[in-house]
């Protein structure tokens, strides 16, 4: 039994998915184009079309999803003056892991005068899925970051709902080699029950954040001003030469929409994918 156990634990590391995507991008001539390209296991990153002056990139996980022990590893870099805007292919799936939990690292470089969006779809938690996140974010004094993150806890639109698990977040920022923003979230165990919480998320299912550098108070002013359009909870401060809105909602498409109305007053452009 013992033998037949163990077998059945290699085979399943065996099938652990495992992806990472390492690239550079620089500007010659106003232009950004890319660099030196690193691809992987079941993780890939496509170009979809040129562009004037920034470029776009999409994520692709051939796997299909992320389940209990995958990796998946992201070192992204652009160099002076660059422009690039990433997003996903379509919203990812963290599956049931009934065993180790799944890790996803970024890291994230920005050098001066350079501006990087990350704007992938919504990450949504299925019942007892287990996932471990970590970013790593260098900037130079001088450059500029868009970074949107979504979090589903549950395919709500099925009425489902995330009871048990595990959503580990860590966020590390330092702009000019000083870190400027450290941040650890953590949610395990009866995870809807937390969720319930008044002080948590008051029975909401999905939860996000904006991370807007540089951001100012004229900026937070400019977003505090479209707050009755909001369907759910936003809200938003900046410090540290920074803006950070947080968000919270019942579900993802009014999150999705609190989300873009907040971009749109940044002023960001939204990747096409979030618009079909």
């Amino acid at each position: 039994m013992r033998s037949e156990l163990s077998a059945t634990s290699t085979i399943f590391e065996a099938n652990r998915a495992r992806g990472a995507v390492r690239f550079d991008v620089h500007a010659r001539d106003g232009v950004t184009r890319r660099g030196a390209l690193h691809e992987s296991g079941s993780l890939r990153v496509r170009f979809p079309s040129p562009e004037d002056q920034g470029l776009s990139g999409v994520f692709v996980n051939t796997a299909g999803g992320v389940a209990g022990g995958d990796r998946f590893d992201i070192e992204i870099s652009a160099a002076d003056r660059a422009r690039l805007t990433l997003t996903t292919a379509a919203a990812e799936k963290v599956y049931r892991a009934p065993g180790p939990a799944a890790q996803l690292n970024i890291a994230l470089k920005v050098g001066p005068g350079a501006h990087l969006s990350w704007l992938p779809q919504e990450t949504i938690l299925f019942d007892r899925a287990r996932v471990q996140r970590r970013f790593d974010i260098e900037l130079d004094e001088a450059a500029s970051l868009l970074l949107c993150e979504i979090v589903v806890f549950g395919r709500t639109a099925m009425g489902e709902r995330m009871e048990q698990g595990e959503f580990v977040d860590c966020w590390r920022m330092r702009r000019g080699g000083r870190l400027v923003f450290a941040e650890t979230v953590r949610l395990d165990g009866n995870v809807g029950a937390k969720l319930a919480r008044s002080a948590v998320a008051k029975g909401g299912a999905a939860i996000g954040t904006a991370l807007i550098v540089p951001g100012d108070e004229a900026l937070v002013e400019r977003i505090r001003e479209a707050s009755e359009s909001f369907s759910g909870e936003v809200g938003i401060s900046a410090w540290n030469g920074f803006a950070m809105a947080r968000f919270c909602a019942q579900d993802a498409a009014r999150l999705r929409a609190d989300m873009m109305a907040v971009l749109a007053r940044t002023g960001a452009a939204l990747p096409r994918l979030w618009l079909n």
